[in-house]
C-alpha cells in the first residue's frame, strides 16, 4: 500500500483512484422463526419507504449458515460509523432490535468492523 494516503474521512487514495471505506455490521443471531423475522424486517423497510425515509445503509444482506440452517447473519455495510451509530441509536432501530431478540433462540451478537480494504 506504499502508493496509496489515507486521507480524512476513511478516504483511500490509491494512485488516481478514490475509495471510501466504509463501515459494516454483522448481526449475528439464531432462530427457528425465520419467517417472522424476515416479515418484521420487511414491514420496517415498508414503514421506511411509505414515509419517505431514505435507507440508512448502503447493502444489506442477509444470510443463512448452510452448515447450521438456524443461524443467520445480516451483514450491513453504512457509508460511516458515525452514520451506522446515529442509526442505532433511532428508537425505531431500538424498538425492531428488541422484537428481534425475542425472535432469536440465540443472540443477537453485533460485530462492528471498519472496512480497510475493498476489491
Amino acid at each position: 500500500m506504499d502508493d496509496c494516503a489515507a486521507m480524512p474521512s476513511r478516504l483511500t487514495v490509491c494512485g488516481e483512484m478514490e475509495v471510501y471505506m466504509t463501515f459494516v455490521q454483522i448481526v449475528e443471531y439464531e432462530t427457528d422463526r425465520a419467517d417472522e423475522i424476515a416479515a418484521l424486517m420487511g414491514k420496517r423497510r415498508d414503514d421506511a419507504m411509505a414515509s419517505g425515509e431514505r435507507p440508512p445503509f448502503t447493502q444489506l444482506l442477509v444470510t443463512q449458515d448452510r452448515d447450521n440452517p438456524k443461524r443467520y447473519l445480516s451483514i450491513i455495510e453504512f457509508p460511516s460509523y458515525d452514520e451506522a451509530m446515529a442509526n442505532s441509536g433511532r428508537p425505531e432501530t431500538d424498538a425492531m432490535a428488541k422484537e428481534l431478540t425475542a425472535l432469536c433462540t440465540r443472540g443477537p451478537i453485533y460485530h462492528n468492523l471498519e472496512v480497510i480494504d475493498r476489491a
